[in-house]
């Protein structure tokens, strides 16, 4: 007797074809930009401001990384990370214009410029701008200790391999998908779940992720996990994945979420929730005070 696959076990469905082809009308929050190929769709040059550094970007999870980066190397006192920020709707598909694929081949916010090397440096993935940017700074927000660094560069690239479960996985088929699928939702929210127990227990013997000192492990998972406890992510998932019972993410979501610099990073280049939260463009320091949204609409 021929011996069973797991998918026997499954009800009747999709049966994939020989070779894959693209549905342009596949449905989805995100059909209309997501595409089968790379390269530019259209040419369109990008802006350029008055400081050496220029973020191109969206308040996404991984745009807030760079915001944040930013922000907190300015509080720390290191004004050459002084920069502008330009917004790139990913839903009007501005990150497929041939000046971004310049920056960016994979067409992903955020991307970065820094004018102020010999000849200008693109630096692109969330991840290695982060680490880019701690370099440039003297090793900012990257402890010298040996064993801290290393738990560092440990949870900076576990934040960046355990994200697209959480955002391409669960996020996508909880919030974004066309139709329900339960097998989906569940295999992501169980591995969310995981994920979220794995830092609560890593979290019960550590104020931050590399111990005592607040690093870029801390910038890259916030945005992602710290959001997802404070229940701002994918509608009501908060509920759903009981994101209040894992006590010590929220001990250090509270704690992130009070610092100044986190405050300002997460606004820039932001296009949704609350006006006064929403600062589209960054040119100056000046702008969280005179340029948000409810004050643009009030001018």
């Amino acid at each position: 007797m021929a011996e069973k696959s797991p998918a026997d076990s499954f009800p009747a469905g999709y049966e994939p074809p020989k070779v894959w082809t693209w549905d342009k009308d596949n449905g989805g929050a995100f059909a209309n930009i997501n595409r089968p190929i790379a390269g530019p769709t259209h040419e369109k040059v990008l802006p350029v401001g008055k400081h050496p550094l220029q973020l191109y970007s969206l308040a996404t999870p991984n745009g807030v990384k760079v915001g944040i980066m930013l922000e907190e190397l300015l509080a720390a006192g290191h004004t050459g990370a002084e920069y502008d920020a330009w917004l790139i709707k990913i839903g009007d598909g501005d990150q497929f214009g041939s000046g971004f694929v310049d920056v960016n081949p994979n067409s992903k916010i955020p991307a970065l410029m820094d004018h102020s090397t010999p000849e200008p440096t693109r630096v692109f993935e969330s991840g290695a701008i982060l680490l880019y940017l701690a370099s440039k700074f003297g090793g900012a927000f990257l402890p010298k200790d040996h064993k801290a660094h290393a738990e560092t560069m440990n949870w900076l690239f576990w934040q960046m391999a355990s994200a697209p479960y959480l955002g391409g996985g669960f996020g996508h088929f909880y919030a974004y998908a066309p139709m329900n699928i339960k097998y989906a939702i569940d295999r992501f929210a169980m591995e969310v779940k995981r994920q979220l127990d794995v830092l609560d227990r890593h979290l019960a013997d550590n104020q931050y992720m590399a111990g005592r000192e607040y690093s870029i492990a801390d910038i890259a998972i916030w945005p992602w996990y710290g959001n997802l406890a404070q229940g701002k992510q994918y509608g009501d998932s908060g509920a759903f994945l009981d994101v209040q019972s894992y006590k010590h993410v929220q001990r250090w979501t509270a704690e992130i979420a009070e610092r100044p610099a986190v405050k300002r990073g997460r606004m820039v280049n932001r296009v949704q929730g609350e006006l006064s939260e929403q600062l589209h463009e960054r040119h100056d320091a000046s702008d969280f005070d005179l340029k948000t949204q409810d004050k643009i609409i009030q001018a």
